[in-house]
C-alpha cells in the first residue's frame, strides 16, 4: 500500500514518537522511509551583519548538525531492516515539508502532534495541523504528550 513514507522530524523526542508506527508500516509494505529535517533559514536580521563568506559556514554547521541528528535514527531503523533515506532541507517548515512530499512523490506523511487543547492550541499552533490542512497527501498523525 505504501511505497514511500515521509517522516519530518524537528529534533524532539515528541516528534520521534511516530517512528514505531512508521517502522511497522514500512515492514508491512516494504516501504522506504524518508527522514526529513527542515532547517529554518537564518533570520535576515542576523545575517545582515555577516559578510556573504561568513553566511555559508553558519548554514553548513546547521546542516551538519541536522545530519548528525538523523544519523543514529537512520542507523537504528536500518538495523531493523527498514529502508531509509535522509534529507535535510532549508526553508519555511510547512512549505518545505509539502514540497519534499511532492518531490519524493510520497504515499504518506507521518508526524506526531502535541496533545494541546484550548488556548494553548490556539496560541502555539501546530506544524502538524498546518501540514494536514495544506497537503493533499494522506497523513498519519500520532497524538503525543508534550515533552
Amino acid at each position: 500500500m505504501y511505497h514511500k513514507i515521509l517522516v519530518p522530524l524537528d529534533g524532539t523526542k515528541r516528534a520521534e514518537r511516530i517512528l514505531d508506527q512508521v517502522e511497522e508500516l514500512a515492514h508491512d509494505d516494504e516501504a522506504q522511509i524518508i527522514l526529513l529535517r527542515v532547517i529554518d533559514p537564518v533570520p535576515s536580521y542576523y545575517t545582515e551583519a555577516l559578510q556573504s563568506e561568513e553566511k555559508a559556514p553558519l548554514q553548513n554547521q546547521r546542516e551538519i548538525a541536522s545530519v548528525n541528528y538523523l544519523d543514529p535514527i537512520d542507523e537504528d531503523l536500518e538495523n531493523r531492516r527498514v529502508r531509509v533515506t535522509k534529507r535535510v532541507a532549508t526553508g519555511p517548515v510547512v512549505e518545505t515539508i509539502i514540497n519534499v512530499a511532492e518531490q519524493e512523490n510520497v504515499d504518506l506523511i507521518a508526524m506526531a502532534s502535541h496533545a494541546r487543547t484550548g488556548l494553548s492550541r490556539m496560541f502555539n499552533g501546530s506544524v502538524t495541523d498546518e501540514v494536514l490542512h495544506a497537503t493533499n497527501r494522506p497523513m498519519l498523525v500520532v497524538r503525543s504528550l508534550d515533552d
